[in-house]
């Protein structure tokens, strides 16, 4: 299992708009480098990406969580 950590602070979104479906569900499979949330810093968003291939076990956040820079955000077990 390895965790995603957050390279910036800001606001957690699982989501790339609030009308939109997530990026990825919990126990769904994601490809290494595959977007699974965003941080948003001042009107700006950043890709959180999945930085192995697996199962996405659980987010460590909820939608619109303060989040600092190296914080837990997701955990990706390997297949």
């Amino acid at each position: 299992m390895s965790t995603v950590n957050a390279a910036l602070p800001g606001v957690f979104y699982r989501r790339p708009a609030p009308d939109q479906e997530p990026f990825v569900e919990v126990g769904a499979m994601v490809q290494e480098g595959q977007t699974i949330a965003l941080i948003e810093v001042m009107k700006t968003f950043s890709e959180v990406k999945a930085e192995q291939a697996g199962t996405l076990g659980r987010f460590l956040l909820d939608e619109g969580d303060e989040v600092e820079a190296g914080q837990g955000v997701a955990e990706v077990v390997a297949p």
